[in-house]
């Protein structure tokens, strides 16, 4: 079956960051999830299944063919257990990530004892969905930011 990994966030929107993210995990692991999560409490910007086709349309057009994309409305630690995952995937962009993580972790491994979590690095530092959002929102070129699948989304 080999190494699999979970990447889950909200991406609303998927970012260069993200993907960033996601091909340096698609280099170390034989298989990664991409969840979008979906937090009834939570109203999203964007579709999760609008986002979910773009990310798709991404990883095709970057030529990443070991990532699976999927939305899920439970708790990702769940989620890991039912696909046998033993690697969450997380993207630091500086302290303040880092520390949150290790929270979210914490309550993690006390659902799911055997994920591990594995940090990557981000490249791209500044950006994040909240920044394209508000960036976005006064009419700014966002495009340097997103890729290009996600790109009309924002549009609309």
């Amino acid at each position: 079956m080999g190494k699999t990994a979970i990447y889950p966030g909200s991406f609303d929107p998927f970012t260069n960051g993200h993907l960033d993210i996601v091909r340096k995990a698609a280099e170390i692991f034989d298989r990664v999830w991409i969840v979008i999560g979906v937090n009834s409490d939570k109203r999203r910007s964007f579709p999760a299944d609008r986002m979910a086709e773009a990310i798709c349309q991404t990883l095709a057009s970057q030529g990443i063919t070991n990532c699976e994309v999927v939305i899920w409305e439970g708790l990702v630690a769940e989620f890991a257990r039912v696909q046998g995952s033993q690697y969450m995937i997380r993207g630091l962009r500086n302290n303040m990530d880092y520390n949150y993580e290790e929270n979210v972790a914490s309550v993690n491994k006390l659902i799911n004892p055997e994920l591990e979590y594995v940090y990557f690095r981000s490249n791209n530092v500044a950006v994040s969905s909240t920044m394209v959002k508000e960036l976005h929102s006064y009419g700014k070129d966002v495009s340097l930011f997103v890729p290009a699948a996600v790109l009309p989304l924002l549009e609309q």
